[in-house]
Formats: structure tokens, C-alpha cells, sequence
């Protein structure tokens, strides 16, 4: 070691600081750019039937929804301030009530913080109560049966016109419109199939009419033979089916090859674009009756062409029923969690009671069960393969 030099460094160090001086800091680093926040992530969930015979319907209705949630999340919406990201949790109930439960269950676990679905009314009934227990609202875009809003439970919500009214107008229309003098009724005994078929049972009643025959299948039901025979020596004029086009069609196949060369009717389950394929040629134009739980006004129609013409573009597939309802009952989800400036189920379940929101299927409000107020229904049937709208009934 050199003991010279460092007798003068210390040298040196003493006389800086006996002059007061001192040796100059280092530099402070220049400060990193603040990372932008994440957003926060807000997650609804969608059940519905994406295996079975009813997947058609099922990928529709999700299909409905994921368009829902690109556009809110391309719009850059914020919430208390913060911007928010919206996610799909989709869950599949192959139209089955226990995996439906299941899959309400597996959503309340996930914590979503809202419900869009189910499609079926026999899932959608006992989800309900899972939902409601979880404080978590449930909207259903196309669930009919009246008992899904009449249990009381505030969570619970639809955007279509229930059976009542669906079931009542085409039992009316069945007698006044048709007809029909003798009229047979089948059922696929869910609680949808079989809601519907009761309704318009009393709507044919009311009407004035006469039911000559009730008979039911199930709704995996492929040989219709028995019940057919059965109605065949009833001579009926007019035959409605409570049930979905996956059982419709290959009845109206059975329904020809029997000379049963009744008018058809269902409801909205039915009341699909797939039905002519199911049907395989057994349909004659203007031969099938059906309702559609909603309806578009004059005004409305170019929102909702547009609307299809979009989703066609984004999936490559054409609208079967309820997929502009389900894209609604999202966006009416949101608007009342924004009108509310929170995602927490329990601070905007109240503005969504008290919501007016103008959406793709027209004006959505609802009653004090939850239901929509003012609910339209389309009646169709169809020439060439193709649905044709016969008008809206109120």
C-alpha cells in the first residue's frame, strides 16, 4: 500500500471540510412514467343448452352475448373513475335443470356480478333461487314460463312477454283467425312445453273453442307414432305443440306420412329459422303458425337489421330467435350499473328495477315482479323455407 497517497486524500478531505464543503451528490435517476392502472374486471355470466339436440338455440343466445360484451368493452366505459373490462363467463346447461344448477352455482363461486340466461324456462326456474340467495341478478332473455318471475325474487328479470300472453294469443288466434274447429294439443312436459300448452289450451277455451285432444312426449322424444294415431281419429283441423324445433320437425315429418294435414302451431320454441331443415320438405307454406316472445316495431326495424346483419358478419351465422334479446338484456345489465356508478350486485340491482333503457329490441322496463312491461309478440309462418311476420300483438 501506498501510504503516501493516502495521507493525502486524507489530507484533502479534511480541508474540504474545513471549508465547508462538501463532495457533490450524485444526480437523482430520472423517475419511471407511473404504469397505467389495470382495469377493472367485471364478469357476467351466460348460461345456456351449447350441447344437445337445442344447441342451435344455445350458441345463438351466447353468441348474443359476446357481441354485447366486444362493444362495451370497445367503448372504453368507466365506472367510479376507473376504467372497466368486461368478461364472458359462459356456462353450458345442454337445457338440463340440474346442469343447470350446477352451472349457477359454478358462476356464484366464479362471483360474477350478474347473470345473463338461462335459455330454458325448466333451468332457468331452479337457477333462480341460486342466484337469489347469492344476491346476484338473473336476466333471462327468453325463459316464458310465468312462475320464473312470480316466486319473488328481486334478482329476477326477463326481456320477452311470458306464456300467458304468448300461450292466450295463438289459443285466440288458433279459433278467431284459423278456425279451428277441432284442435289437438301436444306437450313436451318441461315446464316450458308444458306452460305453454296450458295457456293456449285456456286461450282456445276462452276463444270459444274446442280441444278434442291433449296427449304428451318428452323433449328427446323422436317417435311420435302412438300419440299421433291417437289424434288422427280426432280429425283435428288444427294441432299445437308445446316444445322446441328439435322435436317439432321430426313430428311434422311423422304428422305427413300419417295424412295428418292439420295447421301447426307452437311457440317461440319452434319458431326458429332451423325448423324448415328439421321438418325435411314435411312443411307446407303458410302450414305452421308461430310466436315469437318479442316483437320490433316499424321504427325499430332498422336498429334490428343492422343488428343482423353485424352478428352475421362477427360469426357467420344468421339469427335463430333470441340473440338481439340477450345482447339487450347485457346492455341493460350495464346501463343500470352505471346509472348505479358500481358492479356490486346489491348498490345497482335498484336502477336496474327502475330501468328505461332503450335497446335493439325496443323499449325494456320492468314490473314489480321483473317482468317486461308492455311486451310484444311476433306471429309468424313460413313460405319457402323462410319465416314471414304476420304482425305484432301487444
Amino acid at each position: 500500500m501506498n501510504f503516501k497517497l493516502v495521507a493525502a486524500s486524507a489530507m484533502t478531505i479534511a480541508l474540504l471540510a474545513a471549508c465547508g464543503k462538501k463532495e457533490p451528490a450524485p444526480a437523482p435517476a430520472p423517475a419511471a412514467p407511473a404504469a397505467p392502472a389495470a382495469p377493472t374486471t367485471i364478469k357476467i355470466g351466460h348460461v345456456g343448452p351449447i350441447s344437445g339436440s337445442i344447441a342451435h338455440l344455445g350458441k345463438d343466445n351466447e353468441n348474443g352475448a359476446r357481441m354485447a360484451i366486444d362493444d362495451l368493452n370497445a367503448k372504453g366505459l368507466t365506472i367510479q373513475g376507473v376504467k372497466v373490462k368486461f368478461e364472458l363467463l359462459a356456462e353450458d346447461d345442454a337445457a338440463d335443470p340440474k346442469q343447470g344448477t350446477a352451472a349457477a352455482q359454478k358462476l356464484v363461486d366464479a362471483k360474477v356480478h350478474g347473470v345473463i340466461g338461462h335459455l330454458n324456462s325448466g333451468t332457468s326456474i331452479p337457477a333462480s333461487k341460486i342466484y337469489s340467495d347469492a344476491g346476484i341478478p338473473q336476466i333471462s332473455p327468453s325463459a316464458t314460463n310465468p312462475k320464473f318471475t312470480r316466486q319473488g325474487y328481486a334478482t329476477t328479470f326477463r326481456v320477452v312477454a311470458d306464456d300467458v300472453h304468448l300461450g292466450g294469443t295463438l289459443g285466440k288466434y288458433a279459433v278467431t283467425e284459423l278456425k279451428g274447429k277441432s284442435i289437438a294439443v301436444i306437450d313436451d312436459r318441461t315446464a316450458y312445453g308444458q306452460g305453454v300448452a296450458d295457456e293456449f289450451e285456456k286461450g282456445v277455451t276462452a276463444a270459444g273453442g274446442s280441444v278434442v285432444g291433449r296427449e304428451f312426449t318428452s323433449d328427446k322424444a323422436t317417435d311420435f307414432t302412438g300419440i299421433l294415431t291417437s289424434l288422427k281419429a280426432k280429425k283435428p283441423d288444427v294441432v299445437f305443440f308445446g316444445g322446441m324445433d328439435a322435436v317439432a320437425g321430426p313430428m311434422m315429418r311423422q304428422m305427413k306420412q300419417l295424412g295428418i294435414n292439420a295447421k301447426f302451431m307452437g311457440g317461440d320454441g319452434i319458431c326458429t329459422g332451423e325448423l324448415p331443415k328439421l321438418a325435411a320438405g314435411a312443411m307446407r307454406d303458410s302450414q305452421v303458425v308461430c310466436a315469437e316472445a318479442g316483437g320490433i316495431d316499424e321504427a325499430g326495424k332498422p336498429a334490428m337489421e343492422k343488428f343482423k346483419t353485424d352478428f352475421k358478419a362477427k360469426f357467420n351465422a344468421d339469427v335463430q330467435i333470441y340473440a338481439p334479446y340477450v345482447y339487450d338484456a347485457v346492455m341493460t345489465m350495464v346501463a343500470a350499473m352505471q346509472k348505479a356508478d358500481s358492479a356490486d350486485p346489491k348498490k345497482y340491482l335498484p336502477a336496474l328495477k327502475a330501468i328505461e333503457y332503450q335497446g335493439v329490441t325496443g323499449k325494456i322496463a320492468f314490473d314489480e315482479k321483473g317482468d317486461i312491461k308492455n311486451g310484444a309478440l311476433t306471429l309468424y309462418t313460413y313460405k319457402g323455407g323462410k319465416k314471414e311476420s304476420l304482425g305484432i300483438v301487444r
